[in-house]
């Protein structure tokens, strides 16, 4: 289906989701944790959901399915999330970025996932007080599990911590899968050249192509994430603590090596593409060789075989007994000289 966009003089906050269209109920998820206690369940109501919540305790709403905006419009109004929030979370194209209002924070980003090619699904977190709400496109791709399971079996310091420490811990999960969606595509590009190198094919062009398409987009992602983690570390907010500094910093420095990465990947795929033309090109031009050879050597004993079947009365060595055998015995000479002179050249 073809995915919803916005109506030309529609006002700013117009809520349209602009992904792909889909009927699927959305699904909320409550998890509610201290030093501790935690909580943990399903809903497919808001209202039954809050009912659930506890003051008292650091709380993270994720909101599974960002298709039905008036669930989107309803948590904006209990929680007082500025319009223009909202829209930037249902649409789907959105640049990711980082924002402060005056009572909460949102970073906006894309969860990355690769099987046989790159899937990105809209990820937004809105950072309050002692709360965190992530939105989230339900197309197959969570890089959370691994955070939910050290919630639940209280590892780490992550049930130590408050909110500001939760909404780095996802946006470090959503960055640790970037590093295995870049190791999968350089396997990929590993794959290609060796393919490449030893018996280049046709489809191995459109391959190039479609991974060339798909490091531009992943770049396209990634950059923005730098300029976002950074705005975060520099905001004065006093939702992000200053315990929470050295996190983000280290988390920008693991975005720089994305960075650096996809851009080496991008150079290796030109050349890799380089490679491929030039490998096509020279095996073009030992085809050429071979056939330039083989008509250099034909042209002059064609033109003898021309001249001698000129229907011609009195020709030279025509009524001569041998002359048949003559004429063989020159073509086979010019044979042999013309290779001779050829190995001597280097040609063949």
């Amino acid at each position: 289906m073809t995915p919803k966009t916005h109506n030309v003089g529609d006002p700013p906050g117009t809520l349209y989701y602009t992904g792909e269209e889909t009927s699927g109920a959305v699904r909320i998820t409550l998890i509610e944790y201290n030093e501790t206690e935690f909580f943990e369940q399903e809903f497919f109501d808001l209202d039954e959901c809050l009912t659930h919540a506890r003051p008292d305790m650091v709380k993270w709403i994720n909101v599974d399915g960002i298709h039905d905006v008036s669930v989107i419009e309803k948590i904006g109004k209990i929680y007082d999330i500025h319009p223009l929030t909202l829209e930037d979370i249902v649409h789907v194209d959105q640049r990711p970025k980082f924002e402060d209002y005056d009572h909460y924070v949102v970073a906006i980003m894309k969860m990355i996932y690769y099987d046989t090619e790159i899937h990105a699904e809209q990820l937004a977190i809105v950072l309050l007080d002692n709360l965190v709400i992530s939105f989230q496109e339900p197309e197959g791709g969570d890089a959370f599990d691994l955070i939910r399971l050290r919630l639940r079996q209280c590892k780490g310091r992550i049930r130590k911590q408050g909110a500001d420490y939760l909404a780095y811990a996802l946006i470090d999960a959503l960055v640790d899968y970037y590093f295995t969606v870049i190791e999968k595509i350089g396997d990929r590009i590993e794959q290609i050249e060796e393919e490449i190198i030893n018996e280049p094919k046709s489809t191995n062009l459109l391959h190039l192509y479609r991974l060339k398409r798909e490091m531009i987009y992943l770049r396209k992602q990634v950059w923005p994430m730098r300029d976002m983690i950074n705005n975060m570390v520099r905001s004065e907010t006093a939702l992000i603590k200053e315990s929470s500094d050295i996190y983000l910093r280290d988390l920008n420095d693991h975005v720089t090596r994305i960075i650096d990465t996809v851009e080496t990947y991008r150079d290796l795929l030109s050349g890799i593409m380089d490679i491929y033309l030039s490998t096509n090109a020279n095996r073009m031009n030992e085809i050429m060789k071979v056939l330039t050879i083989m008509s250099s050597i034909f042209i002059p004993i064609t033109f003898l075989a021309g001249v001698y079947g000129m229907n011609f009365k009195h020709m030279p060595e025509l009524e001569t007994d041998y002359g048949y055998y003559v004429l063989l015995g020159v073509m086979a000479a010019v044979v042999i000289a013309l290779l001779f002179y050829f190995k001597k050249k280097k040609w063949i």
